[in-house]
């Protein structure tokens, strides 16, 4: 009984899967669709996406004979269009293996240091392309700013081992994200603002997506 349990189990987790294929790109092309989208920032593995979504949108528009639908461009970061992760694979929060800038200090400092890197020691030069950490610093940094310059340098002359190329993507973080981090600890105490500042987009958002709900049904005919 156990095992057919787990059979269907593992059966039903397929056949979402699969129907997951088709719909998701949908689901995501309308949220893009609805508010009149002209750019979507993107990571490099999700271009295909907006891609879809602008094949829906001209293919909605041609059938139907009117430009209901915003055709939206993408655009990725020259030097983050993919980040890898702490384990060396693409940086995603459903793999567990991204980094947050927001966590509390030590546990973001405990995070960079668990990073994966290979077996070379302090004395051999290092490739800086190869390590997942250079790549995080530059996306952060910027690939032409004087400390990823710098950071690449001592990659590749012996004498630094990762341990300081971590702690140096650690202080970045912190330095960059400051700003940031302090803001992030200012509206948590303000729960009232945060929540009318959600409600108040969300209802931005109602008007604008049922503007353009109106205006597909009134090109297919159902208005």
């Amino acid at each position: 009984m156990d095992k057919m349990v787990a059979y269907k189990e593992k059966v039903q987790r397929g056949l979402t899967s699969n129907v997951g294929l088709y719909t998701y790109p949908i689901l995501q092309a309308a949220d893009i669709l609805a508010v009149d989208a002209d750019l979507v920032p993107v990571g490099k593995d999700q271009v295909q996406h907006v891609e879809i979504t602008r094949d829906l949108a001209q293919r909605f528009n041609q059938e139907f004979g009117s430009d209901v639908f915003k055709i939206p461009a993408h655009r990725v970061p020259p030097e983050a269009g993919v980040l890898p992760g702490i384990d060396g694979e693409k940086m995603s929060k459903s793999y567990g293996n991204d980094i947050d800038p927001f966590q509390e200090e030590k546990a973001l400092r405990k995070r960079v240091m668990s990073i994966k890197t290979d077996s070379k020691g302090v004395d051999d030069p290092k490739d800086p392309e190869e390590s997942a950490i250079f790549q995080i610093y530059r996306a952060i940094a910027g690939k032409e700013d004087p400390r990823t310059l710098a950071l690449a340098d001592r990659f590749r002359t012996p004498g630094m081992g990762y341990g300081r190329a971590k702690q140096a993507l650690f202080e970045l973080l912190m330095d960059h994200f400051g700003p940031a981090r302090a803001r992030r600890l200012e509206l948590m105490a303000k729960p009232e603002l945060v929540d009318h500042v959600l409600n108040r987009g969300a209802s931005v958002a109602r008007e604008k997506a049922s503007a353009t709900l109106a205006r597909a049904r009134k090109a297919v005919g159902l208005d």
